[in-house]
């Protein structure tokens, strides 16, 4: 069963930026649509950004579009969130999910990580 770990959140201020890394163990990426996702205090968790592993074709929310950059490393078995321009309402839990399907949708996800606080000081 595909284990996933996040990390790489913390305190940042309003204008920074922060690397999120999602590593897969135990099974690989391979065939796999990746996907980050956020959860913010007392509302639903919402779809950030995806990357289909076999293709290379992302996707992002309207809301990160031009500032967050979602990339992989065959290697490593790895996928990043890049994060630049960073702003109070990017704060959140951030998540890593994995799933066969390239959606935004996170009921179509059944892999999760144990996510990742983000914290933006404006």
């Amino acid at each position: 069963q595909l284990q996933l770990v996040e990390s790489g959140g913390g305190l940042v201020q309003a204008g920074g930026s922060l690397r999120l890394s999602c590593v897969a163990s135990r099974l690989t990426f391979s065939n796999y649509v990746v996907g980050w996702f956020r959860q913010a205090p007392g509302k639903e968790r919402e779809f950030v950004a995806r990357v289909n592993w076999n293709t290379l074709s992302t996707y992002y929310a309207d809301s990160v579009k031009g500032r967050f950059t979602i990339t992989r490393d065959n290697a490593k078995n790895t996928v990043y969130l890049q994060m630049n321009s960073l702003k109070a309402e990017d704060t959140a839990v951030y998540y890593c999910a994995a799933g066969l399907g390239a959606t935004q949708y996170a009921a179509a996800y059944p892999y999760w990580g144990q996510g990742t606080q983000v914290t933006v000081a404006s």
